[in-house]
């Protein structure tokens, strides 16, 4: 079954990216035992992905080649952004609901990986369609900056296991309610 998951990595005070908009406090974490392999496993079994135009537009700042390049990419935008042939990415400004269906069958049988920003992340969740969040909390406190959810999801997520990592990085795994807030099955 394709599950939808939410994999973000976010400040003990629930920030995921800094108040200029970086993640170089998270980065400091990429040397930590078992965390990029632990995410390149969630990876390889994601079939497709969505992101907002903000995150689109970090990871083309990076550089380098498409890191997604095996998984279909749907950008979430009202804008014209620069997309690179062969590389799967989508711009689309469908609702959520619309292109969910599409990521599914793109999928084929891997999850569909919400990547980014809370606010994209609360409309699938409001349309009942986010399974899981993959939380991971970095043991830093950043006082402001982009936050975790940025909307409330209603009802009460199920912890299905908490990940340790050296360096006091940890991750929760927890299943999201459906939107009428009846509890998981």
């Amino acid at each position: 079954m394709t599950l939808t998951q939410y994999l973000v990595a976010a400040s003990v005070d629930g920030y995921i990216a800094d108040p200029e908009g970086s993640l170089d406090w998270l980065f400091q974490f990429n040397d930590t035992e078992g965390l990029m392999a632990h995410v390149d496993t969630f990876v390889a079994g994601t079939g497709a992905i969505a992101m907002g135009a903000a995150t689109y537009e970090f990871m083309l700042g990076q550089g380098g080649p498409w890191p997604y390049s095996d998984q279909r990419t749907w950008v979430f935008t009202h804008r014209d952004l620069p997309v690179a042939p062969g590389t799967g990415v989508e711009l689309t400004r469908d609702p959520v609901e619309d292109v969910h269906a599409r990521m599914v069958e793109a999928a084929a049988g891997r999850n569909v990986w919400l990547v980014g920003g809370g606010d994209l992340v609360g409309q699938f969740a409001a349309r009942g369609l986010l399974d899981e969040i993959w939380l991971g909390v970095a043991p830093v406190v950043l006082g402001g900056g982009t936050p975790l959810l940025p909307h409330r999801l209603t009802g009460r997520l199920e912890l299905l296991a908490v990940t340790h990592f050296p360096d006091g990085f940890l991750e929760l795994r927890c299943r999201v309610p459906p939107a009428d807030g009846t509890p998981p099955q």
